[in-house]
Parts: structure tokens; C-alpha cells; sequence
């Protein structure tokens, strides 16, 4: 894996915290940033917004003294997703994603290339997560829609093995299969945990969800929130909000 020390301590809440800016409207997502940079850390660039405005949207992150999670879940032929994993890492993102189902040669090649980029402009390289299962899939979905008659647990850990053995840094997943994970690969093995919601929000669109707090005492290392704070009357107000409901352990 191409992860920093492994003696490295754990990042601060504020820093483990990413929210997501999964909008097209440029001014609403520069002003997020600015209101939110005082108290989280990291910000995740996704499809729609990648795809309104391209590496601007990384700049804008940059440009506030945040860091970027780019979210656009690379699937394609080996060289092409190694090709983009290196413009990754020339625009300095702090971390990207490919989907774990690509393939062992398509996530050999991006973590090559990524760390290759990195050391020819003398930087740290980018942390490289392999998406396993999305959130927005149920149990019923995988079985009836993708053909896959096996539990999403083992699933999820199938892939993990595939994205630990071609040398990424971690996964993305649910908390539902965080601690599974963590006593397979152990704790410097990334997990990424989208699908979060605060005690009072919806679940929306994601179907394996768990609160900021039941997510970091499974076990995540980051945690991915959109919705509960960008739709939010107060977004500021709602990551505070989301800050209380941790306990003091986890800060």
C-alpha cells in the first residue's frame, strides 16, 4: 500500500469529517466552503460537480485551505483509469476513488500511476479507495437487479481483498461492514463511510446508513455527509449540530 506511516496518529474529527459538495451551482458550493472551511477539512468533488466545471471545482477546495476527496469512482480499461488516477494526483487531491470492481489490473495501474505522478512533482501521493458496494444498493437490489446471489458482507469483503492486494490504501463502505474489515486488513486499512446521516435527518437515497457517532465507533475513518448539511437552513449550524452528536472520543 502506498498509505503514509503507519505510526502516523489518527486525524482530528474536523479532519475526518467530508462534506460533500454534490451540486452544479457554483456559487452556492464556493460559498459552502468558505462558511464551512473554519470547521471541516475536507470537501468531496463528485460527478455533477466535476462535470460542470472540471479541476475549477478541485481549485475552488484548494484555494479555501481544504483538502479534496474526488469522488468520480473510475471504472473503465486499465490504462484509461491510470491515466486519469494521474491527473489526479497532479491536481493535489488529498484522495480518489476507483471502483473495486474494475478489476485487479485496473487498481494495480491507478495506484502506479498515482504514486508515479506524485513523485514527479515531489509531494505526497493521493490516497487511493476502491469502491466496493454502493450504499444505495439493498440486499434485495444485489440479488434481483445485479444477479448477485451472495450477502452484501461477503460481497463487500470479496472486494477488499481485491482492492488490498493491488495495493490501495482502503475501501469505500458501509459502516454496517466496517468492523469486519477492520479485523481482516486491520486498522491502517482506510474505510471510507458514505451513507451518513445526523439522528434527526432522512435516510434519502442510501439504504445502508448509520449516524456520525455508531459510524466511528464501527470503526470509519472518514465519514461522507451531504444532504443533512448542504440542504440544511444553516449549514454551519448543522455541522456543529452533527459535531455535537459526537462523543469526546471520537474528537
Amino acid at each position: 500500500m502506498h498509505q503514509q506511516a503507519k505510526n502516523a496518529s489518527r486525524p482530528s474529527v474536523n479532519e475526518r469529517v467530508i462534506v460533500a459538495l454534490d451540486t452544479s451551482d457554483a456559487r452556492f458550493d464556493k460559498k459552502l466552503v468558505r462558511l464551512l472551511k473554519g470547521s471541516v477539512k475536507m470537501f468531496k468533488v463528485g460527478s455533477e460537480l466535476f462535470t460542470s466545471f472540471g479541476p475549477r471545482a478541485i481549485d475552488w477546495v484548494h484555494e479555501a485551505g481544504a483538502r479534496v476527496f474526488l469522488d468520480l469512482k473510475f471504472h473503465d480499461i486499465p490504462n484509461t483509469v491510470a491515466q486519469s488516477a494521474r491527473l489526479a494526483a497532479r491536481h493535489g487531491v488529498f484522495m480518489f476513488n476507483v471502483h473495486a470492481s474494475g478489476g485487479l489490473q485496473m487498481m494495480q495501474e491507478a495506484c502506479i500511476a498515482s504514486v508515479d505522478e506524485a513523485r514527479r512533482r515531489n509531494r505526497p501521493p493521493p490516497k487511493l479507495i476502491g469502491v466496493t458496494l454502493l450504499t444505495s444498493l439493498s440486499q434485495r437490489a444485489v440479488e434481483r437487479e445485479l444477479g448477485i446471489a451472495k450477502p452484501v458482507e461477503e460481497i463487500v469483503l470479496h472486494y477488499a481483498h481485491l482492492a488490498a492486494k493491488a495495493g490501495l490504501d482502503g475501501v469505500v463502505a458501509s459502516a454496517m461492514e466496517v468492523k469486519k474489515l477492520k479485523a481482516e486488513f486491520g486498522a491502517q486499512f482506510l474505510i471510507v463511510t458514505p451513507g451518513i446521516r445526523s439522528v434527526l435527518a432522512e435516510r434519502g437515497d442510501h439504504e445502508r446508513v448509520v449516524t456520525p457517532q455508531e459510524a466511528f465507533e464501527l470503526g470509519s475513518d472518514y465519514i461522507v455527509i451531504g444532504r443533512p448539511i448542504t440542504q440544511a437552513r444553516d449549514p454551519l449550524e448543522a455541522v456543529s449540530r452533527i459535531f455535537g452528536e459526537l462523543s469526546p472520543s471520537n474528537s
